[in-house]
């Protein structure tokens, strides 16, 4: 073997002036805190869509408990509760105030329709026969 090369790890002849080529400590710690951060942010961001997306269900909730003091002896089923919370959530979600108030008054009205529709049931089995609840 010759006495101006040495070998490396991997039996290959290399010359002696020639160092290693590798990342800088300091590239390597940059790039971690970077990646740390980015994690981060990740998370607080996730997190806090998912607390938007549970305040705008609550709302619907909360407007579904408000229209519930409309109730009679005869009143909407689970079905009908459950799609009304479902196009309220969607209108809340548009990106234009306006059309999320107009989607939100419609889904209202088009509840409270039915709602007045099952109070005008007298009695349990028209009541049940007509996709509404008895209590």
């Amino acid at each position: 073997m010759d006495k101006k090369h040495g070998k490396n790890l991997f039996g290959f002849l290399v010359p002696p002036t020639r160092r290693g080529q590798g990342l800088s400590l300091n590239v390597i710690i940059v790039a971690a805190i970077a990646l740390i951060v980015l994690v981060v942010l990740v998370m607080v961001f996730t997190g806090r869509i998912g607390i938007f997306e549970s305040q705008i269900g609550g709302e619907a909730k909360s407007e579904l408990t408000a229209m519930k003091t409309f109730y009679g002896s005869c009143h909407p089923g689970a079905g009908a509760e459950t799609s009304f919370q479902v196009e309220y959530t969607l209108a809340a979600e548009k990106d234009d105030l306006s059309e999320a108030a107009q989607g939100k008054a419609e889904a209202k009205a088009e509840f409270q329709e039915e709602i007045n529709n099952c109070k005008s049931y007298g009695d349990k089995s028209e009541c049940d026969s007509n996709d509404c609840s008895w209590s």
